[in-house]
């Protein structure tokens, strides 16, 4: 795919967001411990660079839904969000991270900004 455009990153964006919110609200009524998620993508290597990552409180309860029919349900969810935003991907699961508060904290110090980057 070539690089977007300003104008088609930026409503790229906008849809993304819209469509991902519903998935996080979704899974915060169903899933336990599911705080939030959030989205990074570099525009010159898009779609291959889009990760979602979907965040919990506590290792714990990450490693409790990843390993449960959760991680199913997160799955479908994020293919749900980017099929609705116009987005197509061959292995969505390649695409999505699971993370935690709790390791962020411990690891970068809360700041997710610089623990997302690394990722």
């Amino acid at each position: 795919m070539t690089a977007l455009s300003r104008r088609d990153l930026a409503r790229l964006e906008r849809e993304l967001v819209v469509c991902l919110t519903e998935a996080c609200e979704t899974a915060k009524a169903e899933i336990v411990g599911f705080s939030w998620l959030t989205h990074r993508l570099d525009p010159d290597n898009f779609p291959a660079s889009l990760r979602i990552t979907w965040v919990f409180e506590r290792e714990a309860e990450k490693h409790a839904a990843v390993a449960s029919a959760a991680k199913a349900r997160m799955l479908a969810l994020s293919a749900q969000a980017l099929d609705e935003a116009g987005v197509r991907l061959d292995h969505t699961a390649w695409h999505v991270r699971f993370d935690s508060e709790e390791a962020c904290n411990r690891s970068h110090g809360g700041d997710w900004g610089k623990r997302l980057q690394g990722r």
